[in-house]
């Protein structure tokens, strides 16, 4: 990567679109490469290169950002894709990380938020909207029938994040632990389960009613 954090915008409404590359062309640090009016397009400038994050729009037409997203973090590990959307709801964001998406913000974030989230995003971080992170953890709240096996709620908590597709480092960041405190987790769970690797354990959580479907 260059010394410029090269980011390629994709939002279907002109208006949006040519703002957020004026509000960008103001960050010292950020180049714009490329503006897109929908997923298609976005895969596009990226696979012509110079790419290093897509801020990406979920509700586009032709092809949406949740199927873009999945597209290009099968086809371009390398670039990371940043949500910017309208939409804060639960399904959104599933659908978004789930895809890939490494960070999510609504779009009242402002130019310094959304320029420290593709520096982050760009560094290999996970960054979310306060909101988003509010969302996020509101949900992680186990039931009593989804304790299972002697599992710890901050266990629990864990093992729905790995079955939402969520890193290490992202599920640190989330739930503001360490990733050395992440990883024990995750081996006092995989113990407790008898999961061996993280396919199995997300089977477990799905079986058990840990994460929905």
């Amino acid at each position: 990567m260059s010394d410029q954090i090269r980011v390629v915008v994709a939002d279907d409404q002109q208006v949006v679109r040519e703002g957020l590359v004026a509000l960008l062309g103001l960050l010292d640090g950020i180049e714009v490469t490329g503006a897109a009016a929908n997923g298609v397009e976005a895969i596009e400038l990226v696979a012509a290169g110079n790419v290093d994050v897509v801020l990406m729009d979920l509700r586009m037409p032709v092809l949406d950002g949740v199927q873009a997203t999945a597209r290009l973090t099968a086809d371009h590990p390398e670039v990371a894709v940043l949500v910017l959307t309208t939409y804060a709801d639960d399904t959104s964001i599933a659908q978004a990380l789930r895809a890939g998406a490494r960070g999510y913000l609504t779009k009242d974030a402002g130019r310094v938020e959304i320029g420290a989230a593709l520096r982050a995003t760009a560094a290999g971080q996970a960054t979310f909207d306060p909101e988003v992170s509010r969302r996020l953890i509101a949900g992680l709240s186990p039931t009593p029938t989804a304790a299972k096996d002697g599992l710890t709620a901050r266990e629990t908590e864990v093992l729905r994040l790995i079955a939402q597709g969520l890193s290490n480092t992202e599920i640190a960041k989330l739930l503001f632990i360490g990733e050395a405190t992440v990883k024990t987790h995750i081996n006092n769970t995989f113990a407790k389960i008898g999961a061996r690797h993280r396919a199995e354990a997300v089977r477990y959580a799905y079986r058990h009613g840990i994460a929905e479907a």
